[in-house]
């Protein structure tokens, strides 16, 4: 083997490099890897730093003065007669900084439950992405075991056209059934590309991904019927929906702002001490400093008067979203519920009885026993069955990933 065709395989190899995982290795994956998870957490050590700043207070100020013209003696900077220095603090009153560190951790709390939610989110879409990859992988399968036959009796037939044994239109009825199965398998293979793509993505996994799955699991949680009706569902999806808590907790946050903006109408005051050598009744005199803001009228009101909105508008929004939760809920219930049930109409002796009658019109076929039309015809509608069985499964399974998505409790499996 020369080095360029050694070069080619290594290439060729690397360019199809698979990793065989489950759905849990994939979410491990994910929590460690996931760069929008990774960011997003950030936002919870701002609000920490939020709130450690919140919690400084102003720092004190010193200041002095010194003679810069005796007129007396007629000297400049007369340093050694006349000099003094003064320091001062502010302190804050009507429980200001108590107001802003409440406000600050609540602000944590909102960025934890914003980071909740986005987990929720790109974990459904690892678990609809996965569930997604495998049954095109099923429905990739299905496609090229037909594909194999009926290429080689496609091949078969157009030997035995070529020397008037058989008419060009059987050929053609063949040729027909083998491009609707190729453009199957090109529609089947870009979505595994798409989907391998964006499963590099959410796990951080360079390689291809390929699902590891058994029939047995498949069936289990194709079987899974948690609930008979979705009065619990809302109940759940109230008390644990990320994005609801969110909601709620901002019009207990929207309280807390506008109780920090009322204090700042409360004048604070500076609070201090200064020497003076020579510039006041006594030498060397020590006096007390208290300095307060006149509070002729409220300096803050506006802001007041805008948090009460603020109030307002979240109390209005908290209730759309408990409406718009609850109907999502049953909408997403309704849905799984009756693809689950069209689905349990399909038994699983029928679905044994579809490869059954396939084996046999295939024996049959090459018996003689059945004509090319029955054939054909029979292969064109198994064909699109198989397709659709496939998308059936997954419709349950993305349907009932969207409920766990909406309630956020382990409902299916």
């Amino acid at each position: 083997m020369n080095k360029i065709a050694g070069l080619c395989i290594v290439i060729s190899s690397l360019m199809t490099a698979q990793q065989q995982m489950t759905l849990l290795d994939c979410e491990e994956a994910f929590q460690k890897n996931n760069l929008q998870l990774l960011a997003e957490q950030y936002n919870i050590n701002i609000a920490d730093a939020d709130i450690l700043q919140s919690k400084i207070w102003e720092l004190p100020q010193l200041s002095g003065q010194i003679n810069m013209y005796n007129p007396e003696g007629k000297k400049v900077f007369d340093v050694g007669h006349a000099k003094g220095a003064e320091i001062t603090q502010l302190i804050y009153m009507g429980g200001k900084k108590k107001n802003e560190i409440a406000f600050a951790k609540s602000n944590k709390e909102l960025a934890q439950l914003q980071f909740s939610q986005l987990l929720v989110d790109l974990k459904t879409q690892l678990h609809t992405t996965y569930y997604n990859l495998y049954f095109e992988k099923r429905k990739l399968e299905n496609t090229n075991r037909q594909l194999g036959y009926m290429n080689e009796l496609l091949a078969a037939y157009k030997i035995q056209s070529a020397k008037g044994n058989v008419s060009l239109k059987d050929e053609v009825r063949l040729q027909s059934i083998v491009i609707q199965l190729n453009n199957d398998k090109l529609s089947i293979n870009k979505n595994i590309i798409e989907l391998e793509q964006n499963l590099k993505v959410l796990t951080g996994v360079s390689d291809d991904i390929e699902p590891l799955f058994s029939d047995t699991e498949i069936k289990e949680i194709l079987l899974t019927q948690p609930f008979g009706d979705s009065e619990e569902l809302k109940e759940k999806a109230l008390g644990n929906n990320a994005d609801y808590q969110y909601n709620l907790k901002l019009i207990e946050n929207s309280k807390l702002y506008a109780q920090w903006q009322k204090s700042l109408n409360v004048p604070d005051i500076n609070v201090g001490a200064g020497w003076d050598q020579n510039g006041g009744t006594f030498k060397n005199e020590v006096n007390l400093m208290i300095g307060i803001p006149l509070p002729l009228w409220k300096s803050n009101q506006g802001n007041v008067e805008k948090a009460r909105y603020m109030i307002q508008q979240n109390q209005k929004n908290a209730e759309f979203q408990k409406l718009s939760l609850e109907t999502k809920v049953q909408a997403a219930y309704k849905t799984w519920k009756t693809q689950y049930d069209q689905l349990a109409e399909i038994k699983s002796t029928d679905l044994n009885n579809m490869d059954t009658i396939y084996n046999g019109m295939l024996k049959n076929f090459r018996k003689g026993n059945i004509s090319l039309i029955e054939f054909t015809d029979f292969m064109d509608s198994y064909r699109e069955t198989a397709l659709q069985i496939y998308d059936m499964k997954n419709a349950v399974i993305q349907s009932a990933e969207q409920l766990n998505q909406l309630v956020q409790t382990k409902i299916f499996y």
